[in-house]
């Protein structure tokens, strides 16, 4: 196949992909705010529960056999025990990130190190800047049902079971501080009496729903102290009432789920959840959803809560910045990942070089073809090491190699207490002494060290499993993506953009080979390719034995992908080669201030803002590109084939992006 020449687009630092952005514009980073809803008093920073890694594992799609799951319990008990040692602030992070990014990222890793080689159009490429402000990038989730989901309508569902809106506002701040002690089990109180001022039932009554809707687990009862009413809350039903809902007060004619939209700008899924339980103090895993999202973007999605009422969702919105809660209904069930459609994407590419018949080639191609279902970027990690080579030394059964690909010092600036925990490490071997140097201590080489010390350096396997579930899994996930890549290149590399005998396609969840006579009830969009596993079989033509050669030269048996830990046996999956978008539709427009929003969002739509003035001349022009896709597959790589360009980080950062200043 004849490849067209790649040309460059200008970036700013992170702002290569949806699915994986662990940055803030300059101008758009906005502290949360804090007010009567703060969980503690003085917080506005955030404990990150969802372990991301320094290297910033990559979060998978929902491809069958990849979905993500909960944590396992001991990890989370692991978590808890850690819960007051994250010291560092998002804003300071994020200061030290963008001074190391650009040398980080030299190290980086590019397309063609990964297997993304192939174009699949003919026209000549152009240059944008994609994601320069994190709202150029909006993800619409698309539920089962076909829908797209969008925030709408910010009104609570009228319940008169509900208690009055005083709840939010009848306990002090210092009140609110004790129980919250109280219900955390960070004092040696018993109990905490609150003096009822205005000695009335309803203000009694009004004190008793603030204690036992703001905080679960505890339980309340009044009191006479010398002719004074006091409301005195105390655990019920010890450490395990946190955890759990309460249920006795809940209707038994509502469904036990509140079901709401959840907007957010420049935050991924699992921070914002962690957030919400925060505020609302619950546990995360009452928590579910169809799809993660991602940070650098503005992201809708459907959530679903264990029963916790509209009207405490709603105070939310009055309490939190980038985020909006709305669109409440009650139903039976919670909602379950990879049930999602698909995302429904509106992206901004900035200041473009293309004529507008670039253009026009550009996007009738990927309406009419599609683009080379690549695993993105961000599947591989950040950082010099990537994520495949840990994920290649878990199936090689070689623990030693994972525990010093995750911890030993590498190329490139990272943040300082991570050098110099990674420095103990090489200089001491000691675990425990490595783990002092780290503040904080939910990243992947914090849960790794814990581990080590518990365990001991002669049992890595048990140490690494302190690591959660789903965070081991995508490192294997991850090698699997890697060769995926690789072996997709070779096949359009050999056989271009027709199906040919030999060739998988899908019948049902069945995988058969194309014949001869066959073929031509055949198009490209139908054919698949594996992911190495024990539970799939491979093309039947020269691609099969490409596969055999990378795994052997990788000391893997593709006839044996078991391993010894049942958790790291590879099944295998199945994965269009080429995607064809759907719902596409674009639009070049003129503008001369670069900092302008050029679409409006759910919460603009909300607040009644008008649609933005292009200029008929302008100094600038922008494609204004909306599509679909189906789960697992990657926006960046559609903008790819649009733009002609490698989307790594590393090509990004030495690209020209002195237009603006």
């Amino acid at each position: 196949m004849e490849m067209t020449e790649m040309t460059g687009v200008s970036l700013k630092r992170g702002s290569v992909a949806v699915e994986d952005n662990d940055s803030v514009a300059p101008g758009e980073a906005k502290r949360q705010k804090v007010s009567e809803c703060s969980p503690t008093k003085g917080q506005d920073g955030l404990e990150n529960n969802s372990l991301p890694s320094s290297e910033k594992v990559p979060g998978p799609r929902e491809t069958a056999g990849e979905g993500k799951k909960n944590s396992d319990p001991q990890s989370e008990a692991e978590e808890e025990e850690e819960e007051d040692e994250d010291g560092l602030s998002e804003e300071g992070e994020e200061e030290e990130e963008a001074e190391s990014f650009a040398n980080m990222m030299k190290h980086g890793l590019t397309e063609l190190d990964v297997g993304i080689t192939k174009f699949v159009s003919s026209h000549q490429g152009f240059s944008g800047i994609l994601k320069e402000r994190y709202s150029d990038f909006v993800v619409h989730e698309i539920g089962k049902d076909g829908r797209i989901s969008h925030l709408s309508d910010l009104s609570v569902p009228v319940d008169e079971e509900d208690p009055s809106e005083d709840v939010f506002t009848v306990l002090t701040a210092e009140e609110k501080q004790r129980l919250e002690e109280l219900q955390l089990f960070k004092n040696k109180e018993t109990s905490v009496a609150i003096e009822v001022i205005e000695d009335t039932k309803e203000k009694r009554t009004v004190i008793h729903q603030a204690i036992k809707s703001l905080f679960p687990g505890l339980e309340t009862k009044t009191e006479d102290r010398e002719g004074k009413k006091y409301i005195v809350a105390y655990h019920a039903a010890g450490k395990k009432a946190l955890a759990n809902p309460r249920k006795h007060s809940w209707p038994k004619s509502r469904g036990s789920y509140c079901h709401f939209v959840l907007y957010k700008e420049n935050k991924d899924t699992m921070d914002a959840i962690n957030l919400l339980s925060k505020y609302l103090r619950v546990k995360p895993n009452i928590f579910s959803y169809m799809g993660t999202k991602d940070k650098r973007a503005i992201t809708v999605q459907e959530i679903a809560v264990l029963k916790i009422t509209a009207q405490r969702l709603a105070h939310l919105n009055k309490c939190l910045m980038n985020f909006k809660l709305g669109n409440f209904s009650y139903q039976k069930n919670p909602l379950k990942l990879g049930e999602l459609q698909g995302n429904h994407f509106t992206v901004v590419l900035r200041n473009i070089t293309g004529t507008d018949d670039q253009v026009e080639q550009a996007m009738n191609s990927l309406k009419e073809i599609g683009f080379i279902n690549y695993y993105g970027m961000q599947r591989f990690g950040t950082t010099a090491v990537p994520t495949y080579q840990v994920g290649r030394a878990i199936l090689q059964n070689s623990w030693a190699e994972v525990m010093d690909l995750i911890l030993k010092p590498r190329s490139g600036a990272e943040k300082g207490y991570l050098v110099k925990c990674r420095e103990e490490w090489a200089k001491t071997k000691d675990p425990a002494a490595a783990l002092r140097k780290l503040p904080v201590k939910r990243c992947v080489e914090g849960q790794l060290l814990r581990g080590l010390s518990k365990y001991g350096l002669k049992n890595i396997v048990s140490a690494f499993g302190i690591i959660p579930r789903n965070n081991r899994l995508m490192y294997i996930h991850s090698y699997q993506s890697y060769v995926w890549n690789n072996m997709v290149s070779k096949r359009i590399e050999e056989y271009g953009l027709n199906p040919v005998p030999g060739d998988l396609v899908l019948k049902g969840a069945t995988a058969t080979c194309i014949e001869e006579d066959d073929v031509n009830n055949y198009s490209i969009h139908d054919v698949v390719m594996p992911l190495p596993g024990f539970d799939v079989i491979y093309p039947q033509h020269k691609i099969s034995e490409a596969y055999r050669e990378m795994l052997t030269a990788d000391n893997l048996d593709i006839d044996n992908m078991r391993h010894k830990i049942r958790d790291y046996s590879l099944s295998g999956a199945y994965r269009k080669i080429i995607i064809r978008p759907q719902n596409v539709s674009w639009e070049v427009v003129a503008y001369d201030d670069p900092k302008i929003p050029l679409f409006n969002t759910d919460v603009d739509h909300l607040e009644g803002k008008p649609p933005p003035v292009f200029a008929s001349e302008g100094k600038y022009r922008a494609l204004k590109m909306d599509f679909s896709l189906p789960p697992s597959t990657y926006a960046t790589m559609a903008i790819r084939e649009v733009l002609k360009m490698d989307t790594s980080i590393k090509n990004q950062t030495q690209l020209n992006t002195t237009w603006l200043r």
